[in-house]
C-alpha cells in the first residue's frame, strides 16, 4: 500500500465501524492495572514538566482523551476518521477534538507538552514508521507514550471487524526492539518499556514505551 491508500483504508474502515467500536472498546478505567498505571505515569510526567497540552493521536471515540483530562491534562484528541471525531465530540462536549492524521497532525511544532499514540500506530506500514516517529518530535522537552500490539513482523489483513463490518486496513505487528531503535533514530530517548505477555484478557503481546524529546540546543 502507498501512504495515501493506507490512510484511505484506515479512514473508511473506522468510519464504517465507529459506532460498534465505541460500544465495545473498554474505557481506561476498565483496563488492566498495568495499562492504567502507564497512563497515570505518563500524565504525571507531563504535569510535572509543566508544559503545553497533550495530543492524543488516533483518539477514536475519545475515551482515552477524556481519561487524560480527568488526570489533569489539557488534551486534544486527533483521529483520521470523521465519524470517530463526531462520536468523541458528542460524548465529551467539553473537550477538543479534530480530524487529522498522525503523519501530519493539525498542530504546530513546539506547542505540545506530550504526545500519546495509544494502539494507533499499528496500521502504519513499517517503512513509514520513521517519518511518523520523527513527527513525534513536535514536543521538544516533552513526553511521548506509545502502546500497541507487537509481533515478529506479522501482517494482519482482517476483512471484517467490530460487529462484522467490512474493513480494508492492515495491521503491522513490529518487534519491540525495532520500535525502540526507530524511536531512538528519531531523536527520542526511551525511558521505560513495558512488555505484557498474552493472558486471558488479550491474545497478543502488548508493548508500551515512554520516551522524551530532549530540549533543542
Amino acid at each position: 500500500m502507498t501512504e495515501s491508500s493506507y490512510l484511505a483504508a484506515v479512514r473508511e474502515s473506522y468510519d464504517t465501524v465507529a459506532a460498534d467500536y465505541a460500544a465495545v472498546v473498554k474505557p481506561p478505567a476498565d483496563l488492566d492495572p498495568l495499562s492504567r498505571a502507564m497512563l497515570a505515569t505518563f500524565a504525571e510526567l507531563v504535569r510535572t514538566a509543566g508544559r503545553g497540552p497533550v495530543a492524543d493521536l488516533g483518539c477514536g471515540p475519545g475515551k482515552v482523551t477524556s481519561h487524560l483530562a480527568d488526570l489533569g491534562l489539557s488534551v486534544l484528541g486527533i483521529d483520521l476518521s470523521p465519524k470517530m471525531i463526531e462520536l468523541a465530540r458528542r460524548a465529551f462536549p467539553g473537550l477538543h477534538f479534530a480530524v487529522g492524521s498522525m503523519t501530519a497532525p493539525p498542530i504546530r511544532d513546539g506547542e505540545l507538552g506530550g504526545i500519546l499514540a495509544y494502539y494507533s500506530t499499528h496500521h502504519t506500514p513499517p517503512e513509514l514508521l520513521p517519518a511518523v516517529f520523527a513527527g513525534f518530535r513536535r514536543a521538544p522537552g516533552g513526553h511521548l507514550m506509545t502502546a500497541g500490539y507487537v509481533g515478529d513482523d506479522e501482517l494482519l489483513r482482517p476483512t471484517r471487524a467490530y460487529g462484522g463490518h467490512p474493513v480494508s486496513y492492515e495491521s503491522h505487528l513490529v518487534p519491540p526492539d525495532r520500535i525502540a531503535t526507530l524511536l531512538a533514530q528519531a531523536g527520542l530517548v526511551v525511558t521505560a518499556r513495558l512488555l505484557q505477555e498474552p493472558d486471558e484478557g488479550t491474545k497478543r503481546t502488548v508493548c508500551t514505551f515512554l520516551a522524551t524529546k530532549p530540549e533543542e540546543s
